[in-house]
């Protein structure tokens, strides 16, 4: 099939991958830019029935959203596809002050005309379940209520301390919001329950989800498929596996997934600004692998530059990173100054190294490194662990171009996905 499926915008980079590998891994020809791009980067890749812009609203202000969400969203609606796509974390840290997914919802409605917003936040390939509307998440081994987990609900800027989505979100917005539970998508007729809900008039409908039955029926349910009205909903790569299933069914995509050839490499530089214990574990674990460790003091850069190269010229990977987990992070950070400065230092590690392959570790960090690499777009190369799919990086700068990048959350990635990353390794 040719034209246009779908359009995103991701609201911080990490995630943003994460729809990226969603769709391509299953035979969606895709791309993701860093910023809504002109009509030549379009032309670029005018096959692809996918589009995605990567953002940073996950770390703004509802003000910061009404002055830019829109003009973004009237770039994308110009693309012509029948479905669009608001993606934010399946673990939904938000908050009135940050990451408003209320204030977004409330924009994308606005923008788009829908009557009423589906929304997503389920994506059972990364262990995130809603019952009943509330909101649950591997961790440790085991699945935890949002409000429970033992990282999000210690979150250092937007702690989860409410599992029920509609109360989390009625914090942010005074519109009404729906609910087709897990009994209603399992049982006979979830299109008629559907019904009886949107009959009652709610702004949004927020979707329970499980398992592969549920997906395939959210799927189903939310298509809309008109690009003459299209469709606007709020979710996690979540909704991406669900429309999957469901083009998947109807004929619109290739039946069998693609996940991509994942070689090794010589050497391999990661850059980490998490405090997850998660990202703790895989560093140590590097550094025990062999990896150069170096702590990040970016009041010194060129130290750090220095560093890293002289361990790149001696064959090593080199992990560089500002914390060690939790009780390590400091309390306060500019998050925007420190991605930033690890991107700057990422970037003169590559050209200076010729190392071609990369990782970056934190969602913020991700978001605002990037765009200092000279990174335009992304596409998929394979995928490693599930939400942190290596792409390639598509640049101006011939020595950027091509360039393979993986941008982790920090909840992401077993212990040893470092040295996975550099040997090749599933």
């Amino acid at each position: 099939m040719t034209g246009r499926l779908y359009c995103y915008y991701g609201d911080d980079f990490t995630g943003s991958t994460d729809v990226l590998e969603s769709l391509a891994a299953n035979g969606v020809s895709s791309v993701l830019f860093v910023d809504p791009p002109d009509p030549p980067l379009l032309e670029r890749f005018r096959e692809c029935q996918a589009v995605g812009v990567a953002g940073e609203s996950r770390s703004r202000s509802p003000e910061w959203m009404s002055g830019h969400l829109p003009g973004i969203f009237r770039a994308l609606k110009t693309l012509g596809a029948p479905f669009y796509h608001y993606k934010v974390c399946s673990t939904f840290d938000s908050s009135p002050r940050y990451g408003s997914i209320g204030r977004a919802l409330e924009l994308g409605q606005q923008a788009f005309g829908n009557p009423w917003v589906p929304i997503v936040a389920a994506a059972p390939h990364l262990g995130r379940y809603v019952l009943f509307g509330n909101l649950f998440a591997a961790g440790g081994g085991a699945v935890h209520r949002i409000d429970r987990h033992p990282t999000m609900s210690r979150h250092p800027v937007t702690p989860m301390d409410e599992s029920d989505l509609r109360l989390h979100l009625a914090r942010q917005t005074g519109v009404a919001i729906g609910l087709l539970d897990i009994v209603a998508l399992s049982g006979p007729d979830p299109s008629a329950r559907l019904d009886a809900i949107l009959a009652q008039r709610p702004a949004a409908v927020l979707f329970d989800g499980l398992d592969e039955t549920s997906l395939r029926q959210t799927g189903r349910l939310v298509w809309n498929g008109d690009a003459a009205a299209p469709r606007f909903a709020v979710g996690s790569s979540g909704l991406t596996q669900a429309l999957i299933r469901h083009w998947r069914a109807a004929g619109l995509v290739p039946p069998d997934p693609t996940p991509g050839d994942l070689r090794p490499v010589d050497r391999l530089v990661v850059v980490s600004g998490s405090c997850s214990p998660v990202t703790e574990g895989q560093i140590r674990c590097a550094v025990r692998e062999g990896f150069c460790g170096i702590r990040v003091n970016l009041s010194a850069p060129e130290e750090m530059l220095s560093d890293g190269l002289a361990a790149l010229a001696q064959g090593k990977s080199v992990v560089l990173y500002t914390a060690l987990g939790p009780a390590d992070c400091a309390e306060r950070v500019d998050t925007t100054a420190l991605g930033s400065g690890l991107g700057r230092l990422l970037r003169e590690l590559l050209l200076a190294s010729g190392a071609r392959r990369a990782i970056v570790a934190g969602g913020d960090t991700s978001t605002h490194s990037l765009r200092q690499v000279g990174i335009r777009a992304l596409t998929f190369v394979a995928e490693t662990a599930p939400g942190a799919p290596l792409c390639r990086g598509h640049a101006d700068d011939a020595a950027m171009d091509g360039v393979e990048l993986i941008l982790k959350g920090g909840q992401m990635g077993p212990e040893n996905f470092f040295d996975m990353v550099r040997i090749g390794e599933r």
